[in-house]
């Protein structure tokens, strides 16, 4: 079988790409950060202040969000603020589609092909 490469919407982007954002949402501490910026942005002092943790440790936290393209940043003066760069996160949602369609279409065949077993055995 070949593998799904695109969508309705084009094609698949690149998987170091989705890898990246997998590996930003694989850490609870930068789940609960894009959670924060859900609701509006904010700077780095006040990101890092629920954590139990050095700046320098948490900053690398934000330069592995920023990289994976799911937040942006910019300063004014000495200030950092972030924001939550959504789009990103779209990316994520379209390959849990895909593999949840895959999984669905090959679960069904299954189901399928267990009730013909049965229907044979039961003659």
């Amino acid at each position: 079988m070949i593998p799904h490469t695109g969508s309705a919407h084009g094609p698949a982007p690149n998987p170091a790409v989705v890898d990246g954002i997998f590996r930003a949402l694989s850490d609870p501490t930068r789940r609960g950060v894009l959670e924060r910026l859900s609701r509006r942005p904010a700077s780095v002092s006040e990101l890092a202040a629920p954590y139990a943790m050095a700046l320098p440790s948490f900053v690398e936290h934000l330069k592995v969000l920023e990289t994976s393209g799911l937040v942006r940043s910019h300063k004014t003066g000495r200030v950092r603020t972030y924001e939550l760069a959504a789009g990103q996160l779209k990316l994520a949602e379209d390959w849990l589609s895909r593999q949840r369609s895959l999984w669905e279409r090959r679960l069904d065949q299954l189901d399928d092909y267990l009730l013909k077993l049965k229907e044979e055995e039961s003659k």
